[in-house]
């Protein structure tokens, strides 16, 4: 940072000391490199859509890469569960690598080792995904076997035994990773009464209790034509992806069997799980999002990214911005934290989760409040654009593959029903400025009841009413 400011005074000092004409060349310079960039965006390649008889899109963007990857991203997930059956989907996920009616277990991984590919698949709380990373001549077979997964799994009872016993002990593991039981909590309690906040493996006893027939009915329910794409991104030829789906994917139901969601309402709320014996406590502060498709949803991208993340072991944190990791630097307020702004179809989690020590609880959650209050009426232009330029940066750092391509298409035609191309992503990004970042604080932050989940030793966290108060009236 030092470094920096030097060379920042050394830049203001060189264009003071230029004449006229080459002060504006120099100026004029400086700007063709922002219209570059913006062209440049505009260069991304066309994503092309085909949408099949029965509903089912097949969605490409083909650039010059010897590998490719694609994948079938399924409008399912544990909000379309229920209380007795929730879980289904992801042991679904589990299930679909155990062997199908035309190959089994030990032939599948052979035949993708000699493929040279890699498969894999995820489950969330509103999306199914089924991935393949191969070599660009095998686009076709990969397809076929994501295919085969998808609509010939054997689902043999046995092998849902087995699977029980894995599904459980990933479940331990999840509830030793505090930073994803902390999330969890924080949806149950957000969430209450909503499929929104079912955790994504389910509880134990649907585990031990989830049947073929449940699996059977799931599959039928929501691995329909229209609420399943195929994307795919690298050396890829669209009009051959389109006629291998339409052999793979066309007899697919045409209907759209999904349940009806009901948006849940937030509920500001405290949960936590006191554990003394841990040796730092994890807490997570947050307030209702938006959804992905909602106007607002940039701006609190903006403002997530304008708190950003930190972690002890930063060497210059005390010279960050964020006045946040300044105190955090300063006080040892906090071990680490991360903001995050979660977004689904209809709703949303904005806020931050951190781990600190016992006797520094209070102290972190006040200074987080304070960070949130800052964006709310004092946020300035130069945080604004710092923050912008982050989300730029990591946007292009993260779309530096098929994979992250291929994602961001599935995701987005799931979402948006169309691709967002880097340019309006960009465009949407530049909109926000210090009122639009102040006016979206004021409506979703100031004065807004939080949702607080704590776990460890966190005998010191204020009570729920002092942590409300502190979102409309921080100075007392």
């Amino acid at each position: 940072h030092f470094r920096a400011h030097l060379a920042n005074r050394s830049l203001a000092h060189t264009t003071t000391m230029m004449s006229g004409p080459v002060r504006t060349a120099f100026r004029r310079s400086m700007s063709t490199e922002a219209v570059s960039y913006r062209s440049s965006l505009l260069k991304t390649p066309e994503t092309r859509v085909t949408t099949l008889a029965n509903g089912f899109r097949v969605a490409t963007q083909k650039s010059p890469h010897q590998t490719a990857t694609v994948g079938v991203y399924i409008d399912a997930g544990s909000r379309f569960e229920n209380s007795q059956n929730n879980g289904t989907a992801h042991f679904l996920e589990h299930m679909a690598f155990k062997g199908t009616n035309k190959r089994q277990q030990l032939q599948l991984e052979l035949e993708v080792e000699d493929m040279g590919a890699m498969l894999n698949a995820y489950t969330s709380r509103e999306q199914t995904v089924y991935y393949a990373k191969c070599l660009d001549k095998d686009v076709g077979h990969a397809t076929e076997i994501l295919s085969d997964l998808l609509t010939n799994c054997t689902l043999n009872e046995s092998a849902i035994e087995a699977e029980r016993a894995v599904i459980l002990r990933e479940m331990q593991e999840v509830n030793d990773n505090k930073e994803e039981l902390v999330m969890d909590l924080l949806h149950e309690t957000a969430f209450q009464n909503n499929s929104l906040g079912y955790t994504i493996l389910g509880p134990e006893d649907n585990i031990k209790s989830i049947t073929k027939n449940d699996l059977q009915t799931y599959i039928t329910e929501n691995y329909t034509g229209p609420r399943m794409v195929l994307a795919a991104a690298g050396g890829v030829d669209h009009d051959e992806l389109v006629k291998v789906a339409e052999k793979l994917f066309g007899n697919l139901p045409g209907d759209v069997s999904a349940p009806e969601l009901v948006t849940p309402g937030l509920t500001g709320s405290f949960l936590g799980a006191r554990d003394d014996t841990l040796p730092q406590a994890h807490i997570a502060l947050a307030v209702e999002g938006c959804s992905w498709s909602n106007p607002d949803y940039f701006p609190l991208l903006v403002a997530s990214t304008m708190v950003g993340s930190w972690d002890r072991s930063f060497a210059g944190g005390g010279n960050m911005a964020s006045k946040l990791a300044q105190r955090c630097t300063e006080h040892n307020a906090a071990h680490n934290y991360t903001s995050f702004h979660t977004s689904y179809s209809d709703t949303g989690l904005w806020g931050l989760m951190g781990t600190c020590d016992a006797e520094q609880v209070d102290d972190f959650i006040w200074a987080v409040q304070e960070e949130w209050m800052h964006i709310c009426a004092h946020a300035t232009d130069a945080d604004v654009e710092r923050a912008k330029n982050q989300l730029r940066a990591s946007a292009l750092y993260y779309n530096d593959g098929t994979t992250p391509i291929c994602e961001e298409i599935g995701r987005q035609l799931q979402i948006y029903g169309r691709r967002m191309y880097p340019a309006e992503y960009d465009a949407r990004i530049e909109a926000v400025n210090k009122d639009v970042l102040r006016d979206i604080g004021n409506k979703y932050i100031y004065d807004q009841c939080p949702v607080v989940v704590g776990v460890g030793p966190i005998e010191q966290i204020p009570d729920y009413n002092v942590i409300r108060g502190k979102m409309w009236n921080f100075g007392s």
